[in-house]
């Protein structure tokens, strides 16, 4: 008994050693300055070294590299917890993950888990690294929370384990050592030269649930693959203006798949939030109406948690390190329910803006802890009822059914009172319950109980990429070992199966069906209230997947794929070829394989017509020999194509000359051209980046063959004499390095577009995507906007209250036989956002000079997200091309490469790409 005494006492003695002998370097010890120091900031690289010290000092932390960036550097994850929660970590791991998934537990064994399990707290900092108080806050809050001993922070430790992720190296390394590099403070900006992410800037917060990029991968992983932390907190900053900061609760809407669990959890958290600021003092936080914020979108980080039953919570604070001042917005002065405590006018330093942020962090942290139970059982609770909807019938309330509901007993009270006119119902009315069961008793208006995506579809590799999007995002995917038949329908080996039985039941919805955004309005006839991003969003439409639905329970010979074991696509090699072989234009890989086999100095072909069943026009051919054969399996294996083998040479074709690209990019950085430049690396394009002063400047007719105008590119058309205005400002030459000047400039009505058109003239041909279709407009081309109305004999864009349509799927018919279209079906989804729309003078149709690519044959194309008078795009021109001289102008209207999303219609700008030479 005395040696067991003896022995506990060496080890209390010993620990305490241990723990007297740690130093935690203080951030000022470390940087040379304290964190939130006016005109000073931190890069990544001495970011980095400090976590590693921290790390090494503290038995309260354990560091995790998730993965490379973009640019190749180290994203981290600090774990911060007490040291016996550490030295258990896989134990408490497990266990937010059974609770995440709600597979196969029941209530009691739920409750018995969140007794034992820990509140897993996620908080980054960085994402948008202009906003620049989000890495910083995170530097100073794992100071604190690994060398405080007071009370609060030793049971926070106790009960929590905190995950604090870097969510953007690269842009915290760009712009700080931007910010630094000038030694007279007063001078210092963070003004950058490029996006801060490598490709696509501040939409690094809009890819949560693509995945396309490394740093978002890192983090869905372990988000929805490894940890399933309950909350989610993402800072950012700039607060509305006249507040300091807007945070949770979020104005409405939110989005119909939610689990109603979720949205009065995150009024709980954010009540917490607001009642820690105002118990310290610090006013000027807003919510709901006194922000823009909603919980209506997915593809954020904090909003793609919220399809996963994760507390999502997003902060939008003023501050930076050159001091600034929070200015006077009288309507903010008066206290009620958005901002209950105003802030005044006053002087703003960066220091302010950490200590809000570090007290914002302890909020959450202690409603996790306070409310553990709760949110570990709510999760599970959250999960479970996911799960049990999709076993069985189960009905989603959207407006779209409530319509159907007011329309018919509208319809019924009109005929009940012999043609008299309708009457509108008012929120007092009530409604027979028929007319309830009508639409939820409707066995065809069901949520699905899960979709087949069969092998067999015209693009099954980017089908098996929409899989993997899938599989990043935690979501349980199925692969038929056999040839199977459900609901009648055959499908083959191979196929993909997604049923909604699963916790994260909300993300697969909202993936597979549209979004059903409500018409909202300031007031009854007013002006629309702006959706915080996107409307619509369907991912399976708009990268053009063939899925079906399947309303009843369904099994076969299925086998689960491993959670986040991503999927490659199995390709055929069919026939023996004798003379060559033949890909696909349907899938977009077969653009790799082509523009492959073009820079191995092979010729490739596009067939004009096609003889054979199987092999449609504008399908690819290229010779059987010494150089290609060996590539075939490799195409087959690697990218997932059928590759068909000829023993007889196609009769006619045209030859596939790559073109000189170049695509347009401007000072900062734009993000359209990001994602394009993103893409055409993808697909193995090759391009030069130009700017607008190479427009203004070079012989560009000498150099390349087509030019690229993303959206933001060519500006509107002014009167003459009115300033040239927009873009966006731009730093004055003498502010920059000298080698940077030349990104300055922008696409100008007067010295630009005349370039332009010659470039056209000359036989170039230009490319323009979105709001760049202005061009058209620009060099006199018969097109005029179609969603205009006649105003005192004036054409005047019709106003919102008539017309709005953000960010949504719309569908467009095709004219499959132009060579712009080559393979892609008649009908297709495109992502629409404000978009151009054009009607084409009939004489310019009839000669030939302007051709309609793609147009709405209806008036009511939505698909998915919300379109406002719809009807005013029925025979609107979506893309045409126009002969311009010797060359061509091609136009699309919607985004046809939007946040590397849209697959569906990547083909319409790839087939730009070529020249096509008679055979």
């Amino acid at each position: 008994m005395i040696s067991k005494i003896l022995t506990a006492v060496s080890i209390i003695l010993l620990n305490v050693v241990v723990c007297s002998s740690q130093v935690i370097p203080t951030p000022k010890e470390h940087f040379g300055f304290n964190i939130g120091d006016d005109y000073q900031l931190a890069n990544y690289t001495q970011t980095e070294a400090y976590v590693k010290k921290l790390a090494a000092a503290s038995d309260r932390t354990k560091l995790v590299d998730i993965g490379l960036t973009e640019e190749g550097r180290h994203q981290f994850m600090l774990i911060i917890s007490s040291s016996t929660n550490i030295r258990n970590l896989d134990r408490y791991k497990e266990i937010s993950q059974k609770l995440a998934r709600a597979e196969d537990l029941t209530d009691e064994q739920a409750h018995t888990l969140a007794t034992e399990g820990k509140a897993v707290v996620w908080i980054d900092g960085g994402l948008h690294a202009t906003e620049v108080v989000g890495a910083h806050q995170l530097i100073e809050t794992m100071y604190q929370l690994v060398s405080r001993k007071d009370p609060e922070t030793l049971r926070i430790l106790d009960e929590a384990i905190i995950l604090f992720v870097h969510a953007n190296p690269d842009g915290q390394e760009l712009v700080s050592n931007w910010y630094m590099k000038d030694s007279d403070v007063k001078k210092r900006k963070t003004n950058i030269p490029r996006l801060y992410e490598k490709y696509i800037g501040h939409d690094n917060n809009r890819d949560f649930f693509m995945m396309n990029m490394k740093e978002t991968q890192n983090i869905s992983k372990q988000q929805y693959i490894e940890w399933m932390p309950q909350v989610i907190y993402n800072h950012h900053q700039t607060g509305p203006a006249g507040s300091v900061l807007a945070g949770p609760p979020y104005r409405d809407p939110f989005n119909y798949a939610f689990d109603p669990l979720l949205v009065t959890s995150i009024d709980a958290v954010g009540a917490a939030m607001n009642n820690r600021l105002n118990l310290e003092g610090k006013p000027g936080y807003t919510q709901r109406a006194g922000s823009s914020y909603s919980t209506w979108w997915n593809g954020g980080l904090r909003t793609t948690a919220y399809f996963h039953n994760m507390v999502g919570l997003l902060t939008e604070i003023i501050g930076g390190p050159t001091p600034a001042a929070i200015p006077l917005v009288p309507s903010r002065l008066i206290p009620n329910g958005a901002t209950p405590n105003p802030v005044v006018p006053q002087e703003w330093h960066f220091r302010q803006s950490i200590d809000y942020s570090v007290s914002l962090n302890y909020a959450v942290l202690n409603y996790s802890i306070n409310q553990k139970q709760d949110l570990l059982y709510g999760i599970y609770k959250m999960g479970k009822n996911s799960i049990e909807k999709g076993n069985r019938d189960t009905w989603t309330l959207s407006p779209r059914y409530i319509d159907s509901i007011n329309n018919a007993f509208k319809k019924d009270q009109k005929l009940a009172r012999s043609g008299e006119g309708e009457r509108a119902i008012s929120e007092r009315d009530t409604v027979p319950t028929k007319y309830f069961d009508a639409v939820y008793k409707d066995p065809t208006l069901r949520d699905p109980r899960g979709y087949i995506i069969s092998a067999d579809q015209p693009d099954f590799p980017t089908a098996v990429k929409f899989i993997n999007a899938l599989i990043y995002s935690g979501i349980g995917v199925h692969r038929a070992s056999a040839d199977f038949t459900v609901a009648g329908k055959k499908y083959p080996s191979g196929s993909y199966i997604i049923k909604t039985s699963q916790a994260f039941r909300p993300h697969i919805l909202d993936m597979f069906e549209p979004q059903d955004h409500p018409n909202d309005f300031q007031y009854p006839g007013g002006p629309p209230i702006p959706p915080y991003d996107a409307a619509g969003w369907t991912l399976a439409y708009e990268m053009g997947i063939h899925f079906d639905r399947i309303l009843n329970a369904f099994d076969g010979p299925f086998q689960k794929v491993p959670y986040g074991q991503l999927q490659s696509p199995k390709g055929l090699v069919t026939k023996a070829a004798s003379d060559g072989y033949v890909l696909s234009a349907a899938s977009n890989n077969s653009f790799i394989a082509v523009n492959d086999l073009i820079e191995k100095g092979v010729d490739v072909y596009r067939l004009s017509s096609s003889q054979q069943k199987d092999i449609a026009t504008g399908s690819f051919y290229f010779e059987a020999n010494s150089k290609t054969k060996p590539l075939i399996e490799k195409y087959s294996n690697e990218l997932g194509l059928k590759v068909t083998g000829l023993k007889k040479r196609p009769p006619v074709m045209t030859k596939a000359t790559p073109l000189r690209i170049a695509l347009w990019d401007t000072y900062g950085g734009s993000i359209s051209s990001g994602w394009v430049r993103w893409i055409f690396e993808q697909y193995h394009f090759p391009f030069t980046v130009i700017y607008s002063k190479d427009v203004d400047n070079e012989d560009l007719r000498q150099k390349y063959d087509v030019l690229v105008f993303v959206s933001g590119a060519i500006p509107a058309v002014r009167a003459a004499g009115a300033p040239n205005r927009g873009g966006g400002q731009q730093p004055k030459p003498e502010e920059i390095p000298a080698e940077l000047r030349e990104r300055l400039g922008r696409i100008t009505q007067d010295t630009s577009i005349p370039r332009l058109k010659s470039f056209m003239a000359t036989g170039g041909k230009i490319v323009t995507i979105g709001t760049s279709a202005n061009l058209a407009y620009h060099i006199g081309l018969p097109v005029r906007n179609a969603l205009v109305e006649v105003v005192k004999g004036q054409d005047v864009p019709l106003p919102g209250e008539k017309y709005y349509i953000p960010g949504s799927i719309m569908n467009i018919t095709v004219d499959t036989t132009s060579d712009a279209t080559l393979g892609m079906p008649r009908k297709a989804d495109v992502y629409f956002d404000a978009s151009p729309v054009f009607k084409i003078a009939p004489g310019a149709i009839a000669s030939g000079d302007v051709k309609s690519i793609a147009w709405f044959a209806s008036g009511k194309p939505l698909r998915s997200g919300w379109a406002w008078g719809q009807a005013y795009l029925q025979d609107g021109i979506a893309a045409f091309e126009a002969k311009v001289g010797a060359g061509k102008l091609v136009v699309f209207g919607p985004e046809v490469t939007f946040r590397g999303q849209t697959h569906g219609t990547f083909k319409l700008l790839f087939n730009q790409l070529y020249r096509l030479d008679q055979k």
